[in-house]
């Protein structure tokens, strides 16, 4: 799978920054969450509708 396929750039959402698709949650967010300590699982169950998959796709632009 590409990047593009969980990654989007839209000028109108969230100031253009890289946001899960189909989402306003940006990768900043989700790499900002794992830093602060947040397990997979955590995020999940805060934002149900991000993916594992999502997760790592925002982790690789690390």
């Amino acid at each position: 799978m590409e990047q593009s396929d969980f990654i989007s750039i839209y000028p109108n959402i969230r100031f253009g920054k890289p946001c899960v698709n189909g989402t306003r949650i940006s990768v900043y967010d989700v790499q900002g969450w794992v830093a602060a300590g947040m397990s997979v699982e955590e995020i999940i169950y805060d934002f149900p509708q991000l993916t594992e998959e999502d997760i790592k796709a925002c982790l690789k632009l690390i």
